[in-house]
């Protein structure tokens, strides 16, 4: 659905099916014929599923499978601009349509409006960790395009870029002048019109996979400062010739910090239950 569907009508057509990148039924065929599929990144695994649903599970407190606007703050250790967030739930252009979502309409007042279901959080989670997909850059890019007009503009750029800023100064971090900041990504974008971003410039061939470094710039802290201490050689070998998206290397390497806590838990349980068992031995 999240390729197939870019527009999210909550239905799939034929031609959005064979038009889908990666190929939906390429994968089909592929998850039909591989023995081992954990090898396989281009489908919905058991893994990518662990990974949202805990995800989801620590941020939704009160367990009632809905999202508020400062639910979602802590995500990736507070990664995430306020104004970022408040723009996610308000964006017109993906509006949410789970079905967690759509009972919480039925039984809960106008607040339901700021609420996101479980649904809607996999787009969301989706969408944040791989900024190289097509719906990813098309909804950061409504988010920041404030007056809804086609285009980000320096004053919108401005507008979220200052929280950044005021985190960086909080936090004793090094400060990097918007100025700067709307040189490199201008270098690095190379929009046809200097001074104004449209989609796309975004989702030119050449740009695509890199694009989503204009908005960690804007609105994701830890990211942007990843990408300020990053190694340009190591960047360059990680993106030679490697296939692998950014959605499933972060899943793979969150699934194996998961299943490493999960060991440890089980490690203590058991610890425990010997010195209780030796306890009780001693008191015999």
């Amino acid at each position: 659905m999240y390729v197939a569907d870019i527009h999210r009508r909550g239905y799939i057509t034929v031609k959005n099916l064979r038009k889908a990148t990666p190929c939906v039924i390429s994968a089909f065929d592929l998850v039909d014929e591989e023995e081992d599929i954990n090898i396989v990144h281009d489908y919905f695994s058991y893994e990518h599923f662990y990974v949202l649903y805990c995800r989801f599970w620590e941020l939704d407190t009160d367990h009632d499978f809905l999202l508020c606007k400062d639910d979602l703050l802590p995500y990736g250790c507070h990664a995430l601009t306020c104004g970022i967030v408040d723009r996610y739930f308000e964006q017109p252009l993906f509006p949410f349509i789970g079905e967690s979502y759509k009972k919480s309409r039925e039984t809960k007042n106008n607040e339901s409006k700021s609420l996101m279901g479980y649904e809607d959080f996999v787009y969301f989670m989706l969408n944040e960790e791989d900024k190289s997909t097509e719906v990813s850059l098309r909804t950061w890019f409504a988010c920041v395009d404030l007056d809804g007009d086609g285009t980000i503009r320096p004053h919108e750029m401005r507008q979220f870029y200052a929280e950044q800023l005021h985190r960086m100064e909080c936090l004793g971090q090094e400060v990097v002048p918007f100025e700067d900041v709307l040189c490199q990504m201008t270098d690095h974008i190379e929009p046809k019109e200097e001074g104004i971003v449209r989609i796309g410039d975004l989702l030119r061939p050449e740009k695509q996979p890199s694009a989503g470094i204009f908005f960690n710039v804007l609105f994701n802290l830890n990211k942007f400062i990843a990408f300020e201490q990053r190694d340009p050689f190591q960047m360059k070998q990680m993106q030679g010739g490697n296939k692998i998206s950014c959605w499933a290397r972060f899943a793979g390497m969150e699934y194996a910090r998961l299943a490493m806590e999960e060991e440890y838990k089980v490690q203590d349980i058991t610890t425990l239950g010997n010195v209780h068992v030796d306890l009780n031995a001693v008191a015999q």
